[in-house]
């Protein structure tokens, strides 16, 4: 099948899933005690009338499913709708999503050059010192939370002083030349994605070693070592490939994982993320935003598990997509 015939097919048919992920998603927040004018309510200085008109121009007098359909047509139109601040969601989430994509980029790529070799020489080498020290650091790194780390990681920041405390620009990055303003968000990047890259980084490893152990244990490896192939050879030509491919398959949930996992990792680190700009919204029960944000989320899992069968069909020809 011609691989962009594929792509129309899958998008194609992820539509249905779109629009029940949309409508599941609409109804749990709505029907959530969190209520979007709690702030307002609790404001003496604010009137009844003004918490009134409030309500009306958010549509929360009208019954969910009018809601619903009023949302689903904006959206469907390109009309993301306003956050409870009166402030353009499409906006709101222009100014974040390539800084996201930026924190994810780094850490799928550094994540995945570093797993990969790590994996392997664990498997080569099984029950060594160096596999036993991987799989003991691996098993701490997937113990422990990210955002626990991430709190670490900037108490460390605080102390030695060695990198920026938060944010993604220094307060005078608009005055700093091109290289200057490079090496300004490589600093403020070092942190949030040494923390994420470890995280992600423990489960990959300890997933690409088994494996390609169970790869090894194979009768056509066997084989080939009985064929008198040099061993690096059998491992690097015939056995990584294979073993690769369970690992490719799960770059869909890893692209889209980092959306909801960076989250409380930005909130630390006060990085100008979807991340952190979510979890506000879901705190403030901002409707609008956080719909426009799971819709979001949804989609790049859906490019993920299409980019990953891509991958996949490229690295072993005996995959048909």
């Amino acid at each position: 099948m011609n691989t962009w015939v594929y792509i129309f097919k899958r998008i194609i048919g992820s539509i249905p899933i779109l629009f029940i992920v949309s409508l599941i998603s609409f109804f749990l927040i709505r029907l959530s005690p969190i209520d979007p004018l709690a702030q307002l309510k609790l404001n003496p200085a604010i009137s009844e009338e003004t918490i009134k008109k409030e309500t009306e121009r958010l549509g929360l007098n009208k019954p969910v499913i009018i809601q619903y359909t009023i949302w689903l047509k904006n959206f469907l139109s390109g009309n993301m709708g306003y956050c409870v601040d009166n402030t353009r969601v499409s906006t709101k989430i222009k100014h974040r999503i390539l800084n996201t994509l930026l924190l994810s980029v780094c850490v799928i790529f550094f994540s995945w050059i570093i797993a990969i070799p790590l994996g392997i020489l664990g498997a080569v080498y099984y029950n060594s010192l160096f596999d036993k020290i991987l799989t003991v650091l691996s098993s701490m790194g997937m113990a422990i939370p990210s955002f626990f780390f991430a709190i670490l990681m900037l108490l460390f920041a605080q102390k030695t002083g060695w990198f920026p405390l938060g944010g993604l620009t220094s307060v005078d990055f608009f005055e700093m030349g091109l290289l200057d303003k490079i090496i300004d968000i490589s600093k403020h990047l070092v942190l949030p994605v040494f923390v994420l890259t470890t995280i992600s980084l423990s489960s990959l490893t300890r997933q690409m070693r088994a494996n390609l152990l169970d790869v090894l244990n194979s009768e056509y490896v066997k084989f080939a070592y009985a064929k008198g192939l040099v061993k690096t050879k059998v491992i690097l030509k015939h056995a990584v490939r294979n073993a690769l491919n369970p690992i490719i398959t799960l770059l869909g949930f890893e692209f889209a994982g980092l959306l909801s996992g960076a989250a409380l990792t930005e909130y630390v680190f006060q990085y100008p993320g979807l991340g952190k700009l979510i979890l506000e919204a879901v705190m403030q029960s901002d409707i609008n935003l956080v719909m426009a944000s799971l819709m979001l989320g949804s989609f790049m899992l859906i490019v993920g598990n299409i980019l990953a069968d891509i991958l996949l069909k490229l690295t072993d020809k005996r995959v048909k997509i």
